[in-house]
């Protein structure tokens, strides 16, 4: 939800879909809760220098009816998610595609169980810049691997549209996930300049001194998390999942982004 708005006359901007993921560990030095995040570069067409989490929109192979898959099946997200589902399968697929691509972490194992426990390394950096560079289906990626998609380390938290009369328009999905175990983030480049674990209730307090540059749904789900307290009760939130449209409005002579009633939007 950037400020950047299409001009008078334009057609309006197309609402892609796309899914975002909320990646949380319970740091080793204290025991507290924290959240993965990433600065996106100035040279973004959308939210340059925001602050968000690991996400991107729906690529159409996502869809493949193909694709290996463990926990809880399609047409139970396509439930919880309330789409139908070819269009659950592609969220919880691009969810995460997404953040292997941007983060290096990968939901996924072998077919017998489990989690792939690190994916560093040459040959998985070349196949994450592969997915990247859409040579490489994210199907062909885990029948290559011989690895399984696990739904189940994802829990559905939140649907954000971005508000009309911007250029770039997203229905996006949000998805919470516990770091896999043996498993690390690191800084891949590419469209973040800076990445960052921290407390949700820092991430919160640095926006409310500007300095950190976070959207509306980023914050918000900062302080949803900041209010959970910790990982287990993050992942075991029982949440209702609707449409939330922010809304572009003139106050006090300046633009700003308004948040609809009864979404928890934290002051500035």
């Amino acid at each position: 939800m950037t400020r950047e708005r299409a001009g008078g006359g334009s057609r309006a901007a197309e609402v892609r879909p796309a899914a975002t993921v909320m990646l949380l560990h319970e740091s080793a030095a204290v025991g507290e809760l924290e959240v993965y995040l990433l600065r996106r570069t100035s040279s973004m067409r959308f939210a340059p220098g925001m602050h968000v989490f690991p996400g991107g929109g729906v690529d159409e192979r996502d869809t493949d009816r193909d694709i290996r898959w463990a926990g809880p099946p399609p047409a139970e997200w396509a439930e919880r998610l309330d789409v139908a589902e070819p269009s659950a399968r592609a969220l919880v697929c691009a969810a995460v595609r997404e953040t292997f691509e941007e983060s290096g972490v990968l939901m996924a194992g072998p077919p017998s169980g489990g989690v792939v426990a690190d994916t560093r390394g040459e040959d998985w950096e070349a196949d994450r810049e592969a997915l990247v560079g859409r040579s490489l289906s994210f199907t062909e990626f885990l029948r290559k691997r011989d690895l399984v998609l696990r739904s189940d380390l994802l829990r559905a938290w939140s649907r954000w549209i971005t508000p009309p009369g911007e250029t770039r328009r997203f229905d996006t999905r949000f998805f919470a996930a516990a770091l896999p175990e043996g498993q690390q983030t690191r800084e891949v480049g590419g469209e973040a300049d800076r990445v960052a674990w921290m407390r949700p209730a820092d991430a919160v307090a640095a926006w409310r001194r500007g300095d950190l540059r976070m959207l509306p749904p980023t914050v918000t789900s900062c302080a949803e998390l900041a209010d959970c307290g910790s990982l287990a009760a993050a992942m075991a939130a029982r949440r209702t999942i609707f449409p939330i449209e922010p809304e572009m409005r003139e106050v006090g002579g300046k633009l700003r982004i308004v948040v609809p009633e009864g979404v928890p939007y934290p002051q500035s």
